[in-house]
């Protein structure tokens, strides 16, 4: 799941990453994460308390959840 996830955001991101994305690409973090950890609590059947049981930094480090980033791109800027 985690792969299939990090791949297409990071497809999107290529695809979008020209010009001001920083406030795009955290409304997607913040949105694949919320996501991520809803399908966590299915597959765990855990209903309370998911934030502690899944906090955002474990998504990233421990399961290896994609961070949407400028840098991490390493694409070129376009240029006016």
């Amino acid at each position: 799941m985690v792969g299939r996830l990090n791949r297409t955001m990071t497809g999107w991101a290529n695809y979008f990453s020209l010009g001001q994305v920083s406030p795009a690409f955290n409304v997607v973090n913040r949105h694949a994460v919320r996501r991520f950890r809803q399908w966590l609590c299915r597959k765990h059947k855990t209903r309370h308390g998911a934030t502690v049981q899944y906090p955002a930094q474990s998504l990233h480090d421990e399961y290896g959840l994609t961070r949407l980033t400028r840098q991490a791109l390493g694409l070129p800027s376009a240029k006016a």
